[in-house]
């Protein structure tokens, strides 16, 4: 399941918990919030393996374009081979190759770094999501044990 859909449940879940009057606490399934966190617990894991796989497609991306601009740099190098009987046309050769290779590169590093950022983006998004979830969970552990002790003082007494 969606990370952000479970986030959608957990929000759901409080929207649906019974409001402790004249507080701003909610009482809430325990059972449900205990499972909505299993499941958060399982999902955050396939987000991750979701986040390499976008930095496997990038290492995929980045090697067809180093092959690519091998294939190309060979293509020049034949080219230039083939007219290096002649000064005129050799020079344009060698001019047109180092052209090509240089565009070869410069796109090389464009899908670089593009997989990169993306790469970034979705980790920064991956790591926001985490936060809210991590402070919407606290926030709820930290009401649950509030209404605790309001309702059953002595036992936390007791505890100390």
């Amino acid at each position: 399941m969606d990370i952000l859909q479970l986030i959608d449940r957990l929000e759901e879940l409080f929207n649906d918990a019974k409001a402790v009057p004249f507080t701003h606490n909610v009482v809430v399934d325990e059972d449900k919030m205990l499972e909505l966190i299993d499941q958060m617990r399982i999902a955050i894991p396939e987000e991750v393996k979701k986040a390499q796989q976008v930095v496997a497609q990038r290492d995929r991306v980045m090697a067809q374009a180093q092959e690519e601009a091998n294939r190309t740099l060979q293509i020049a190098r034949d080219k230039a081979d083939q007219l290096a009987q002649k000064d005129m046309i050799v020079q344009e050769a060698q001019r047109r190759a180092e052209q090509i290779l240089s565009q070869a590169r410069a796109e090389a590093e464009g899908v670089r770094i593009d997989a990169d950022n993306y790469v970034l983006d979705t980790l920064m998004q991956l790591q926001d999501q985490i936060a809210k979830m991590s402070n919407q969970v606290s926030n709820g552990i930290r009401m649950v044990q509030e209404d605790q002790m309001r309702k059953n003082p002595a036992s936390v007494d007791n505890e100390n």
